[in-house]
């Protein structure tokens, strides 16, 4: 298994019940996965939940993980990382592994009859002009911040995007004593309207949304639908943002221009990307989700186009921990009956649950697209490759001059995507200025191919074995 989140912990529990002997792989130092990032166990932090959905859930499956690693059932890899994937001519899995931080683990590589994924993803980001300053994070990463610390990365925020994502991030920044001057959400919400049966299926969400809907009058944080944010303003620091009203088709309504100041913190989130570079280094089959997301699609047992190799959680569609759970549990139960020369199934109470899990998720990603003219709003100056530190006009140039169509092209011609991320935070934008247009399913599977999937020492590529 690849990933200790909400996924990975169900799938590892899950395999383990089964009889598997099972290696878990994961880059964090504690169980839990970004969903439920929390205080520092080594260092003795109480956690009390609060700030966590589904907490109680976390607590049955870190119950069952921490029962089979103690009986060795599950060996367990903290803070490694899966740098290249390979299928060997046996048809096992070669995993090869470097330390995410720390000193190396001693282990170097793992072979397996079967292997999990479950590497979830992160926040989608789209540049605005002054992205670059001090204090801009991804909305993901202030939630993240928050959970894991107890504190937060500056006093006053406004949050812009686009999803429910954007709630529970304001909630949290209120929760630990921070004020939110604006969340700025840039769809209109009417596209909830014909799809609120979808809603209704799922009716847990409806509660935790009627939870955010309290929290945000009882704080008075100002929700605004159809508004962007144009600029976010600041010399070394962030000390505002612009905002706008857009409609639909993404023009700015004239005369809704408004500035936000005071404030020393910008979250900006657009969905999530699922991390893909582990599945592609094996070839698996992917597509564009209705998000505009690239994904690998599974079967009803988890299991993807490259044989014995089994997908559970964002991989397969964002779609929200409660979703890739159940998926996990799955993949886990399949991936360890096979591996004892067994078969086993997903029962029709689950693939009724996946079912709905995925209309809503459809929904969502349907009345929260990403928001039309966004390229529009940049400036020649903007910068796009914060790594490289290239700008939108650099990227427009090498398109028409040089006819950089994609996103390697353009990585190429302009090194946007070449820098310590790798793509992992310009990709989506970068894809879609290339086309000019909305990112395609070639440059979108471009910007996720790695040959190596993490930063690691030059003495591991010379040690290498064939």
């Amino acid at each position: 298994m690849v990933g200790a989140g909400p996924a990975g912990l169900a799938a590892a529990g899950a395999a383990a019940s089964e009889g598997a002997r099972v290696v878990v792989i994961d880059a964090a130092d504690q169980p839990g996965g970004q969903y439920w990032r929390h205080r520092s166990e080594s260092a003795g932090v109480p956690e009390d939940g609060k700030l966590h959905h589904g907490w109680n859930e976390y607590l049955d499956l870190r119950r069952t993980f921490d029962e089979h690693v103690a009986s060795g059932a599950i060996h367990y890899l903290p803070r490694t990382s899966v740098w290249m994937l390979r299928k060997r001519a046996d048809e096992d899995f070669l995993l090869e592994l470097t330390p995410s931080w720390g000193p190396p683990s001693g282990i170097r590589s793992v072979t397996a009859t079967r292997l999990v994924l479950a590497t979830g993803g992160y926040d989608r980001q789209i540049p605005v002009p002054g992205w670059d300053l001090p204090g801009v994070m991804a909305a993901g990463g202030i939630q993240g911040f928050v959970k894991q610390n107890g504190t937060l990365p500056g006093k006053r925020f406004v949050v812009g995007g686009t999803g429910p994502f954007l709630l529970p991030v304001a909630a949290n920044i209120v929760a630990a004593g921070g004020s939110v001057a604006a969340v700025c959400e840039s769809s209109n919400l009417m596209g909830w309207l014909p799809r609120a049966h979808r809603a209704a299926g799922v009716p847990a969400k409806g509660v935790e949304g009627a939870g955010y809907v309290w929290e945000f009058l009882k704080h008075r944080i100002p929700y605004r639908t159809s508004t962007v944010i144009t600029e976010i303003l600041g010399d070394d620091h962030v000390t505002g943002v612009r905002t706008a009203k857009v409609r639909p088709t993404g023009e700015i309504v004239a005369g809704s221009e408004r500035e936000i100041t005071g404030i020393d913190g910008v979250g900006l989130g657009w969905g999530f990307t699922p991390q893909l570079e582990l599945p592609l280094q094996l070839g698996v089959s992917t597509r564009v989700d209705v998000d505009g997301s690239l994904i690998a699609p599974v079967d009803d047992a988890q299991h993807s186009s490259v044989a014995g190799l089994l997908l559970a959680g964002e991989l397969t569609g964002v779609g929200g921990a409660a979703l890739a759970v159940i998926e996990g549990r799955i993949a886990g139960r399949v991936a360890g009956a096979e591996s004892q020369g067994r078969s086993a199934v997903a029962s029709a109470r689950e693939l009724r649950e996946i079912g709905r899990q995925r209309r809503f998720a459809e929904a969502m990603h349907l009345a929260h697209p990403v928001p039309q003219g966004w390229q529009d709003r940049l400036t020649p100056e903007t910068t796009v490759c914060r790594c490289e530190e290239v700008t939108a006009g650099e990227i427009c140039a090498s398109r028409e001059t040089l006819a950089s169509e994609d996103q390697r092209a353009l990585k190429g011609t302009t090194r946007a995507g070449m820098g310590w991320c790798q793509g992992r935070v310009c990709g989506f934008a970068v894809s879609g200025l290339a086309s000019n247009d909305v990112a395609d399913h070639t440059s979108l599977a471009n910007a996720a191919k790695r040959p190596i999937a993490q930063p690691l020492p030059l003495s591991q590529l010379a040690n290498l074995e064939n």
